[in-house]
Parts: structure tokens; C-alpha cells; sequence
């Protein structure tokens, strides 16, 4: 099954499968970053995360292979007056040679042996002092049922994170929090928290 086939399934039922509250680490980082910066979501779904940096005044651009989860996003846009660029591709796919002043990404379902490539991508894409900020599922999150993968090799340690981005500044914890996003996240989870500045 295709990245696009996956989530179109997740993404085709009502509502919004995740809420419509952006991810809780990425919004309480606000405050490192301009307002009026280029922004990109990686993995955006249904667009909660682009919404919430819109409204602030980012330059939002989201990708997702989920064509249904994009147009949800662009309805909402729409409906909020907001202008937010939106690309439907597997990430797998990604190349950009536009600059972004900041990436960032909550719970990106992506392989561990196709990770390298995508970490290159974001560090590629990122502006000087440019910010990746993520939340990604610990490989932990197994003893947990809020939510995310059963596969393994698709959740994260802190090393997955150390051992790239080597021209970067890190801040990269594993941490226990309370998830309260839609019906697809609820509960105590084990998650990888990720800050890096390109330098």
C-alpha cells in the first residue's frame, strides 16, 4: 500500500482525524521565530499545524501525500481567509531548492532506512539559523496505546537524530507527555522532541 492509499483511508472518515489544535511542542516553539518566515510542514495531513502557523503570519507551505488530507486543509484555509501552499507528494520524493526559514513536522511516519535521505533534504532546505522543530513517536511509544505505529522501524530514538544534522545546534529529548489530539492521539506517549538551528 502506497504513503498516499495509507492516509487517504485515515483521512477519509468526517471530522479531523488529529483534532484541529495544532501539535502542543510545535506551538509552544513560537516564540523562537519571526513571524513573517517562510514555514514549511512536513507530513501536514488535514493541516492543523499549517493552520495555527498561518494565522500568526508565517508563509506556510505543507506537504502530504494525502490528497484528501490536503483538501480538508484548503477548505479550512479558505474558510479562515489564509493563504497556505500546498504540495501532495510522498516524502520519499521531496527535493526542494527553495530555502525555509523553519521546518517542522509532528509524528512523520518515514522508515528508519529512508531517513537519511529526508534528514539531508530538511538540513539542505533550511536557511542559516533556520529551525527543524519536530515531535516524533520513541520507539517506546509500543508499551503505549495513544497511538502511532506498531511497526518498530518506523518510531524514533534520540541517536536517529544525533547522528545527522551535523553542521546543526541540537536539542533532542525523549520525554513522557499526555497526547489530546483528535481521536487518533489520546493518552500518555513516549515521543522524541526535536530543536535544531542550522548554524
Amino acid at each position: 500500500m502506497s504513503q498516499q492509499e495509507f492516509w487517504n483511508n485515515k483521512f477519509a472518515r468526517d471530522g479531523y482525524l488529529y483534532g484541529l489544535k495544532p501539535n502542543t511542542f510545535l506551538a509552544s516553539k513560537i516564540k523562537l521565530l519571526k513571524r513573517d518566515s517562510n514555514l514549511l510542514c512536513l507530513g501536514e495531513g488535514e493541516g492543523r499545524n499549517a493552520i495555527f502557523f498561518a494565522k500568526r503570519g508565517f508563509k506556510v507551505t505543507a506537504i502530504d501525500a494525502s490528497d484528501i488530507g490536503l483538501e480538508k486543509l484548503e477548505n479550512r484555509a479558505k474558510e479562515e481567509n489564509l493563504e497556505i501552499q500546498t504540495c501532495c507528494m510522498d516524502l520519499n520524493d521531496w527535493q526542494d531548492d527553495k530555502k525555509y526559514d523553519v521546518i517542522v513536522a509532528s509524528y512523520l511516519h518515514m522508515y528508519k532506512d529512508e531517513r537519511a535521505q529526508l534528514f539531508d533534504q530538511i538540513e539542505e532546505s533550511l536557511a542559516q539559523d533556520g529551525y527543524f522543530i519536530g515531535e516524533f513517536f520513541s520507539k517506546k511509544q509500543l508499551n503505549y496505546t495513544s497511538g502511532g505505529p506498531k511497526d518498530e522501524d518506523l518510531l524514533y530514538t534520540v541517536d536517529d537524530f544525533k547522528k545527522h544534522f551535523l553542521y546543526c545546534e541540537k536539542d533532542i529529548k525523549e520525554v513522557v507527555t499526555i497526547l489530546d489530539e483528535g481521536k487518533g492521539h489520546q493518552g500518555e506517549a513516549c515521543v522524541i522532541r526535536v530543536i535544531i538551528q542550522k548554524l
